[in-house]
């Protein structure tokens, strides 16, 4: 087996024993015991404009062919949201294509797809909270008429003008009443997205939580989960407790996923405390995680589809690191993580993505990706994810 040369961020150079790939099963039925999304990335073409500010040309060879793989893996796709560069590159028209083409390779497939709802069509930073309505309205309607399962994102547009909870309540009131299908409510931090500080209308998780629960309770039967993104496990166990019996809670921390998925089924993963005699135990999934470890995230699933948390713990456990790294801050530009792990196993031809994202994070930063994806059996290729960093080295003028 090959090594691996890494490249520390004073420039020295080391070298580490490659690890041989994973046997890792595709199951054979769907995955019962979480309800797990990984939310995927988007590939352009490789000798497209790909700089800021260009329209996104997308290879929808690689694209659909990766959403296609997640399938394979019992997993459903989140698509036409962050992780996909929405905000970041993708422009509305791409927004569109790419859901009308994610939709149909879903029920090819079938596989479950969920897809982001804004309002970020509209050019105009600052809108009225009617036009704000209106925007998400047409998203809402046009996501539903191609048969894929609407995820309401935090719009920046609405941080800008709300001036109070009270305007939360009235913009996702009208929204989900227009709705004809349970949507999924996405909580982003600022993590992700600075522009959206102080959504729901408090830059106190409790506070703005208590929006959020309000907007459930105020509309009922239209929310069939939410998606929290904040990065604090123990908010996210807050809100878990409270909800509805009839909401998931799909956890969208990319830092602390292991311990919220597996639960009280897993005894021995790191959680925050749960409330006593709570009846919700665990989170399901919807990560941009689960689209860089895909095949390890299916088999710790499958294994506590069989009773077994410990080979649970022992898979997915290593992976936490990996995606603490590829999330590191400025956390915005974990989509370059993502999309290197995709280069590196091979489902996109060339490191590159729509308006020049690529170029994001530092070579030190992606070899430490490299190092850890090796240790959590990530690299599905182990010797072409090695030629293609060691080319990708090379290129950059570090000598072997």
């Amino acid at each position: 087996m090959d090594a691996l040369t890494l490249l520390g961020t004073d420039g020295t150079v080391t070298r580490e024993e490659l690890t041989a790939g994973a046997s890792f099963a595709k199951p054979t039925a769907g995955l019962r015991s979480r309800v797990a999304y990984a939310a995927a990335h988007v590939v352009p073409v490789a000798w497209a404009d790909n700089t800021p500010g260009r329209p996104a040309e997308i290879d929808w060879d690689a694209t659909l062919g990766f959403r296609r793989n997640v399938y394979s893996w019992g997993l459903g796709v989140a698509d036409a949201m962050d992780t996909a560069q929405r905000n970041m590159g993708l422009d509305a028209a791409a927004v569109r294509e790419l859901i009308r083409r994610s939709a149909e390779v879903a029920r090819e497939e079938g596989g479950s797809v969920v897809v982001g709802v804004n309002t970020d069509h509209v050019d105009e930073p600052v809108i009225s909270l009617a036009a704000i309505i209106d925007a998400y309205k047409t998203q809402l309607h046009d996501t539903e008429e191609q048969g894929a399962g609407p995820v309401l994102m935090c719009s920046r547009h609405l941080a800008r003008a709300a001036t109070s909870a009270a305007d939360y309540l009235r913009v996702y009131g009208a929204v989900l009443q227009s709705a004809t299908t349970p949507v999924v409510l996405h909580w982003l931090g600022e993590a992700f997205d600075p522009e959206l500080a102080g959504y729901f209308g408090s830059r106190d998780w409790r506070d703005a939580s208590r929006i959020l629960l309000r907007i459930i309770e105020e509309n009922p039967g239209k929310v069939s989960g939410v998606k929290m993104s904040l990065l604090d496990s123990a908010s996210e166990v807050w809100v878990r407790e409270r909800l509805p019996e009839d909401v998931r809670m799909f956890t969208g921390d990319d830092f602390n996923y292991v311990g919220l998925i597996g639960g009280a089924d897993v005894p021995d993963a790191t959680q925050p405390e749960r409330s006593e005699g709570t009846t919700r135990t665990h989170s399901d999934a919807l990560l941009g995680a689960f689209a860089a470890i895909t095949p390890v995230a299916s088999a710790a699933i499958q294994a506590l589809d069989s009773g077994d948390p410990d080979e649970y713990l022992r898979l997915l456990g290593p992976t936490e690191q990996l995606s603490r790294q590829v999330f590191a801050a400025p956390t915005y530009y974990y989509k370059t993580g993502v999309a290197f792990l995709s280069w590196l196993n091979g489902h996109q031809p060339a490191f590159q993505m729509v308006g020049g994202l690529h170029s994001a994070r530092s070579l030190p930063h992606l070899s430490e990706i490299v190092r850890l994806a090796n240790a959590s059996r990530a690299l599905e290729r182990p010797e072409l994810a090695a030629e293609r960093w060691h080319g990708l080295l090379q290129l950059n003028g570090v000598a072997r």
